[in-house]
């Protein structure tokens, strides 16, 4: 078993069906040979029959079949540990699977036996709100006749969805749920799920006895040694996410453990938490924007329309307030004391908070002050609502009241489904800071308030992880790193985009500007994957056209924009012009952003295949298989330069940890001191290039230099030779 209870770095696998444990075990030597310290594992427990994700586990007292069962495990396992390597599992405690009920399994039982179940509890239902029954949205427009009860084999049917009948029942009145249009789900549902899918039904982990039956073969994992540390998904879905982290640490005996926790900006991680950090997204937006030039933002603003993105953003999550989740702002309004106030006042007051409230949820008393503001925006902006706002206050603020723990874990929600899933969609200006994590708001971060938050990371969080690509970004760093150079060419830019709009017009050009971003940034990119993304992106913006109600002619005129960039010879040519300009550029920000990911105070996370260059969308695009035979061959070479840089600093990191133990920011001096970042970590020095372009109409380095912590000085054109970006040793500068 691998000895260090922290690891130097991880590398994210993607387990499927075809990319199994087995096949994660005999692809650990690759990953040994890069650099990485632990292999990093998406879910492993049961999931939904077919998911190709495994974050709708459906069964917690074993490992998915699919993805190689407990055999797998126990394989991968013994590899990593035979080469020095640890294990890092992600794992789910908010939510269960329950697409597809099945048999023996708590959510079947509570479907049979109601609130008399003896895992009613294990799940966030209100029972009264459906008058003593469960809501199940499933049933399509008009196609009520498909549901079936079939006595004889005790099941109630409809289509592939097969559900089991309450004891001694015969018709479908009688059960202990009910079957409704899908269209109620969004204002009625009664349980509390993940977002806005009713198909993934909220665990109560904050009850001790759901707490062991969700954890009892994760505690194995530990007792047996399979398993070194832990990915905690979405905590901010729970009822106490300090609580249950004090409880995780117990279980795993203080294992390394970190949370999929969204920072915004200028937000802190609460420090009494038991874990190393975050997942490293507040990274991703720190290297994304020091990387971005200021200079192009008054263009780029010009171009796409000048949004002002709080407002957007507050408009998006109102919307989704009112609308896709709604059903949770009703749950919150029924828990609130008596007030002699209507509910509809109420129910307006508590959705103009959670669309006010400036960051994912408070953990009262920590964050209180998140609520303040909350209260203090809404109030300017709905004075009609103050009585209500009022009355909401002191109960909001109250820890010991259940509609402010239940506040607490519905505006996450809206945050996300408003913001991520809705207005990074609609906000163009510049796509590459559309990200988890960021706020596209903010341009441009300078060096020296990169070197600032960089200083802060290594006092408070130094074995916090660092990312750049995840499963859940929504543009690879590549893409980024080549998007983020138009700010620094915004007029051929603005030239291009209206090319692409003259000749492919499109009812939205601010959304025309986001797609157009998506294809040169991932260029070349398939016809397929284009279409694939323009109708996820089209539709998740949800101002023209939805999931749930396509327009068919908006829909109709994006396909068509995308058949431009392959049939229309202009369009074509445009795009070519396009790539040739940032391509280059983008593949000197693309190694500066690995490197700085990769050796930033942190345990940097390289996500799978991103080593090797990946110009990927948003999922399930970025979900694509890795061809490691490639990887391991074009790694023997040496001829990939991303590959060969990545191994580089990951070698460095595992084998001469000793490098790697504090942080110093270097300054520069000279015409080019504008286009270097540097910084010391204590023996290990990292120079990386930043403005590309700016810097080449310079000239060059020229005879700029950079400043050591020993005192002495070198050129900068000496330290970095003919490459973006390096990190140099004491025996390089010696």
């Amino acid at each position: 078993m691998n000895p260090r209870r922290v690891p130097r770095s991880t590398y994210r696998l993607q387990l499927t069906s075809d990319f199994d444990l087995f096949e994660a075990a005999r692809r650990l030597p690759y990953l040994h040979e890069l650099g990485v310290d632990w292999v990093y594992l998406s879910p492993l427990l049961a999931a939904e029959a077919g998911s190709d994700h495994g974050y709708d586990v459906a069964v917690h007292t074993r490992e998915d079949p699919e993805r190689g069962g407990s055999s797998g495990l126990e394989a991968l396992a013994s590899v990593a540990h035979g080469l020095d390597m640890g294990v890092l599992v992600d794992i789910v405690p908010n939510h269960v699977g329950v697409a597809n009920p099945r048999p023996a399994t708590w959510w079947w039982d509570v479907l049979e036996h109601g609130p008399g179940s003896r895992f009613a509890s294990y799940f966030d239902i209100d029972w009264e709100a459906g008058g003593g029954r469960l809501l199940l949205p499933v049933v399509g427009d008009g196609d009520e006749g498909s549901v079936e009860v079939l006595p004889e084999e005790r099941a109630v049917v409809y289509h592939d969805l097969r559900l089991p009948m309450a004891p001694g029942s015969t018709d479908l009145a009688a059960q202990h749920y009910e079957l409704v249009s899908w269209r109620r789900g969004d204002s009625e549902l009664n349980y509390r799920r993940f977002f806005t899918v009713t198909t993934l039904a909220g665990l109560r982990v904050e009850d001790p006895e759901v707490f062991e039956d969700s954890h009892g073969e994760i505690r194995r994992w530990f007792e047996v040694g399979l398993v070194d540390g832990l990915r905690v998904d979405h905590p901010d879905g729970l009822r106490d996410p300090g609580d249950y982290l004090d409880r995780l640490a117990k279980l795993t005996d203080g294992s390394y453990v970190v949370v999929e926790k969204i920072l915004e900006p200028g937000e802190s991680l609460p420090s009494t938490w038991a874990t190393a950090g975050t997942t490293g997204y507040d990274v991703l937006a720190l290297v994304d924007r020091v990387l971005t030039d200021p200079g192009g933002e008054a263009e780029l603003d010009d171009v796409s329309g000048s949004v002002d993105f709080a407002a957007l953003s507050h408009d998006t999550k109102r919307s989704v307030a009112d609308g896709s989740l709604q059903a949770e702002v009703r749950r919150i309004v029924r828990e609130l004391p008596p007030d002699g106030l209507p509910d509809d006042l109420v129910r307006d007051a508590v959705a103009e908070l959670l669309a006010c409230f400036p960051v994912y949820r408070s953990y009262l008393p920590l964050g209180v002050e998140h609520l303040v503001l909350a209260f203090a925006t809404a109030r300017a902006r709905r004075p009609d609502l103050l009585v209500g706002l009022d009355a909401l206050e002191p109960v909001l603020s109250d820890p010991a009241q259940p509609a402010a723990l239940r506040f607490q874990q519905t505006s996450g929600m809206v945050m996300a489904k408003g913001v991520e899933d809705c207005a990074f969609y609609r906000h163009s200006r510049l796509t590459s800071l559309n990200e988890v994590g960021g706020d596209p708001g903010v341009f441009s971060l300078s060096v020296e308030e990169f070197h600032e938050a960089m200083v802060r990371r290594q006092a408070g969080w130094p074995d916090a992880m660092t990312a750049l690509s995840t499963h859940d970004t929504k543009r690879s760093e590549d893409v980024r790193a080549r998007l983020a150079v138009l700010a620094e060419v915004p007029s051929p830019w603005a030239a291009a985009l209206e090319l692409f709009l003259r000749q492919a017009p499109l009812p939205d050009p601010v959304f025309g500007n986001l797609l157009w971003q998506a294809a040169v940034g991932a260029w070349p990119i398939s016809r397929e994957r284009l279409h694939a993304y323009a109708e996820k992106a089209m539709r998740e913006a949800g101002d023209h056209t939805t999931w749930t109600d396509p327009d068919e002619d908006y829909e109709r005129a994006v396909h068509a924009a995308v058949d431009a960039a392959y049939d229309d010879e202009a369009v074509g040519r445009t795009i070519a012009e396009v790539v040739g300009l940032v391509e280059g550029p983008g593949r000197s920000n693309s190694l500066s952003a690995k490197l700085l990911s990769l050796t930033l105070p942190g345990v940097p996370d390289v996500y799978q295949g991103s080593e090797l260059g990946d110009l990927s969308l948003v999922d399930p695009d970025n979900r694509r298989p890795v061809d490691f035979d490639e990887a391991e061959a074009s790694l023997a070479r040496g001829d990939n330069p991303k590959q060969a840089l990545t191994a580089r600093a990951l070698r460095l990191r595992r084998d001469r940890p000793e490098l790697f133990t504090s942080y110093a920011p270097l300054s520069a001096d000279g015409e080019a001191a504008e286009h270097v970042l540097a910084f010391d970590r204590g023996g290990a020095v990292t120079v990386v290039t930043r403005l590309p372009l700016g810097l080449a109409r310079k000239g060059g380095w020229g005879d700029t230099t950079l400043a050591l912590t020993d005192g002495s000085s070198r050129r900068v054109a000496d330290l970095l030779g003919d490459q973006p970006a390096v990190v140099l040793v004491p025996e390089d500068l010696s």
